[in-house]
């Protein structure tokens, strides 16, 4: 999928929009409002869009709808409870704070919601601080949850535009649905693989596997350029190397994209390069614009040129561009550069507005800047309420230019068009053979010897060991070891010692003979095992392959994608 023509195809639909309504001598003619009666009876019956490309039918679609309808197609809020209609008394709860309604539904229809985005978190997961509640629990669930949802929407004047269901689906330590479906390795992982048709081809499968269950964009792929040891993004990047990073973002863009679901690149314009967390506060960039330009957007524009339909803006204070302002709030950033400078046409997204950086204004305001710095989504409000009133108010107040408002709105349904002519896979196809066979070859180029011989099989018999917390993954490892023939002893054998996300020295074994990194490898500079290994990742896949390596039966040829001071990026002849 070509950028190019899906920035022209919006630069025509925004166009359109602009002059149905109403642009004359440079100066927007106001849309007519409905009666304060009209917009308290609900929306009207849809209207079936015109025969066309996603740009005409977004652009007519938009010409039909009031000031409510326009507002809420910019809001993508979460929700809580596992099903559309029928929640527990807690998400109940939930939902009225957030919303003054029960339901997920009761939101999509009272706010007539452009999208939803579905959340949980896990343990090692460094985006959990902002994911207010979990409403996944496993493909059939999600199916019927998105089914829900989709049907809710459907009652909406904007319904021929689909709903948009989308969710953090990274892979690695960010991975909401994990039980039923084909887990790949991390990103981290695939940038040690250094090989962009496996990348490409795990991604289609995963996306397949995605618009099967009714999530038609992912809040992926990362491309943040691991310039610091950021624990937040971490093993969430592929790498260091800004032009491998960027090879590796555009495979996974087109795998994503061919199976119908909407590729996000974040977070602009590069959460990599600072080691703080956004999650907890106003990280800052101190690099130049030259810098920037240079080492953290070449992944952001190669994921453009791969045809991403979206990017999402970080909460990020670029000092040499716009000092002060978090890059969710900045023209300069957004508008002038995003779009001006690197030429993006797509949907511009904002990160979760439920955290620190955002919560600096209220809801209604903060959604108000955000739109009038360049996005067209507006993320995880706080309050659904108070920032649909705070857009209406300043639509209606002249704060917010209508013609901002119909860009932003022409965008997200144009995209919206453009994912519903592509046909979505069955539930059947959620972990299949193949599937799992792409995830298996990807985590299986990633494995990486950082120090100790090149494939040497490891003296049997073998016990398994790993810091705290990490059962299930030794418990998969032993298995893995079994079927490929190595013998597993509670006790007593050469020790393999597994550290994982947010593990340090602290957690490394002084008597393993074999330890594996199955995040960052950094730690590994502090061990003393006379053989060092990474996998970048503790899915099965990647357990899989490292049991293959350690029974001799597989060449680990994968490279490290960041420098470990006092280690090769591989021992092994490449």
């Amino acid at each position: 999928m070509s950028n190019r023509p899906w920035r022209a195809r919006v630069a025509v639909a925004t166009l359109t929009a602009l002059l149905l309504s109403g642009c004359s001598g440079g100066s927007p003619r106001p849309t007519p409002t409905p009666s304060p009666a009209a917009s308290s009876a609900g929306p009207s019956a849809p209207a079936a869009p015109p025969a066309g490309d996603p740009a005409g039918r977004a652009a007519a679609l938009v010409a039909t709808l009031s000031d409510e309808d326009l507002v809420g197609q910019v809001l993508m809020p979460y929700a809580y409870g596992d099903s559309a209609t029928k929640v527990s008394a807690g998400s109940a709860a939930g939902n009225q704070a957030l919303a003054g309604v029960d339901t997920p539904a009761d939101m999509i229809a009272k706010y007539r919601l452009g999208g939803l985005i579905l959340v949980g978190f896990s343990a090692d997961d460094p985006t959990k601080g902002n994911q207010e509640t979990t409403n996944v629990d496993n493909p059939k669930q999600v199916h019927e949850l998105t089914t829900g949802l989709r049907a809710a929407a459907g009652r909406l004047t904007a319904g021929p535009a689909p709903l948009l269901i989308g969710t953090d689906q990274e892979y690695g330590v960010v991975t909401r649905v994990s039980d039923g479906v084909t887990v790949l390795p991390s990103a981290l992982a695939a940038g040690a693989a250094g090989d962009t048709k496996l990348t490409e081809a795990a991604w289609r499968a995963a996306g397949t596997e995605l618009a099967a269950m009714g999530i038609n964009i992912d809040f992926a792929p990362v491309a943040d350029v691991l310039a610091t040891r950021s624990t937040v993004i971490g093993s969430r990047s592929y790498g260091a190397d800004p032009k491998q990073a960027a090879a590796q973002v555009g495979g996974a863009v087109r795998g994503l994209q061919a199976a119908g679901v909407a590729a996000t690149l974040k977070h602009f314009p590069g959460h990599g390069h600072s080691a703080d967390d956004s999650h907890q506060d106003l990280p800052v960039l101190t690099q130049s614009a030259a810098a920037l330009q240079s080492g953290a957007w070449p992944p952001f524009t190669a994921g453009m040129d791969a045809g991403a339909m979206a990017v999402m803006s970080g909460h990020l204070d670029a000092r040499a561009i716009d000092p002060g302002t978090p890059a969710t709030f900045s023209h300069k950033l957004l508008t002038d550069v995003l779009r001006g400078q690197l030429g993006f046409k797509g949907v511009v997204i904002t990160d979760g507005m439920n955290m620190p950086p955002a919560k600096r204004w209220a809801p209604g305001e903060a959604a108000v800047r955000a739109l009038n710095a360049g996005n067209d989504l507006i993320l995880m409000t706080p309050n659904v309420g108070q920032a649909y009133d705070g857009l209406l108010a300043a639509l209606r107040g002249g704060s917010l230019p209508r013609t901002r408002l119909v860009e932003a709105v022409t965008r997200v349904l144009t995209m919206k068009f453009q994912l519903a002519d592509l046909p979505a896979a069955q539930m059947s196809t959620l972990n299949i053979p193949a599937h799992r066979a792409a995830a298996d070859a990807l985590a299986a180029a990633a494995v990486t010897v950082l120090r100790g011989a090149c494939g040497k099989a490891v003296r049997g018999p073998v016990t398994v060991t790993s810091s705290g917390g990490r059962d299930g993954t030794r418990a998969t490892l032993t298995a893995a070891l079994t079927a490929a023939g190595v013998q597993v002893k509670p006790s007593g054998g050469t020790i393999v010692h597994l550290v994982g996300y947010g593990d340090g020295a602290k957690d490394l074994s002084p008597d393993a003979a074999v330890t594996v990194a199955m995040d960052t490898p950094y730690v590994l500079a502090d061990a003393k095992s006379p053989t060092l290994l990474a996998t970048y990742s503790s899915s099965r896949a990647s357990m899989t392959a490292l049991a293959a390596v350690l029974a001799g039966k597989a060449q680990p040829g994968g490279r490290s994608p960041v420098a470990v001071p006092g280690l090769p990026a591989t021992t092994c002849r490449t």
